[in-house]
């Protein structure tokens, strides 16, 4: 063999991992997004079409299916409960876990390392692990099919992991800034509020985007806690909603379509805010 031959291949043997990372990239792709686009062409189908070519694109497009559940008031229902519960759930996300994470950041006090350890235990068990507890604690306090219930819990479960993304943003600012700031007279929480808070907007950001998207497509909490179907959201409709109507899979797909749109639309604005809060403080300096 020449001494081209052995550099060709080489050369052949050095890219043979590049082409395998292509072609598994392109599967999950598509893996990812047939089913997306079966729904969205199923949703513009009549349920006849659906059947008979549901990988087809729908020509011309039927807005039967659309029209159909933008004309059902429990439609709405749903609309209005998934968008109280994820801005009530963000908002208290957001502040208790900004107090928390000023508190573990730039307060010393005794203790402070053990108890962020203990207070980091949350990360370890979801609403999952705890839903049956949570059922029992929720109707003792006769919360049960009221979305305070469901605001609460969703609160509860995200706050630690939103405390360690803020946390170490907190930290990152220089303490030169605090003492400056207290020599002309500004106090711990005028501190906090006047300048801290508004250096750490892309980290709040962050927090609340993955607050948004972790609260609207919540379903189990608000599966076990919520029976009325005036207070269900979205996701929980969805599930309804396919063993209400699953003979009719255009009409189950064209409501994916109607519940999916405010989180696609949400992401697409949130998602630079995500990553840059997300990488903000996690370079040390």
């Amino acid at each position: 063999m020449s001494d081209s031959d052995a550099k060709k291949s080489l050369k052949f043997i050095e890219i043979i991992p590049v082409i395998l990372k292509y072609i598994v990239l392109v599967l999950a792709l598509l893996f990812i997004l047939v089913p997306i686009v079966i729904i969205i062409f199923g949703g513009l189908k009549t349920r006849g079409e659906f059947y008979t070519t549901p990988y087809m694109p729908p020509i011309p497009p039927k807005w039967g299916n659309i029209i159909k559940i933008l004309n059902m008031p429990i439609f709405w229902y749903m609309m209005r409960n998934s968008i109280v519960v994820t801005l009530a759930s963000t908002a208290g996300v957001v502040i208790v876990s900004s107090m928390s994470a000023f508190v573990f950041a730039r307060i010393d006090f005794k203790g402070k390392g053990s108890l962020f350890q203990f207070f980091t235990l949350g990360l370890m068990f979801p609403a999952t692990v705890a839903i049956l507890p949570i059922f029992l604690i929720v109707r003792q306090l006769g919360l049960q099919n009221n979305l305070i219930s469901v605001i609460l819990v969703l609160t509860t479960f995200q706050i630690s992991m939103s405390t360690v993304i803020l946390r170490n943003f907190f930290m990152e600012i220089p303490s030169e800034l605090q003492d400056a700031a207290m020599i002309d007279g500004c106090t711990t929480i005028g501190f906090f509020w006047r300048i801290l808070l508004p250096l750490a907007k892309p980290s709040l950001a962050a927090v609340a985007s993955l607050a948004v998207v972790n609260t609207w497509n919540d379903l189990l909490v608000t599966l076990v806690l919520i029976d009325k179907e005036r207070l269900w959201t979205l996701q929980l409709g969805v599930m309804q909603f396919q063993g209400q109507y699953g003979q009719d899979l255009s009409l189950v797909s064209a409501f994916l379509i109607l519940a999916a749109i405010p989180a696609v639309i949400f992401y697409i604005f949130a998602q630079r805010h995500i990553v840059s809060g997300l990488t903000a403080g996690s370079i040390k300096g």
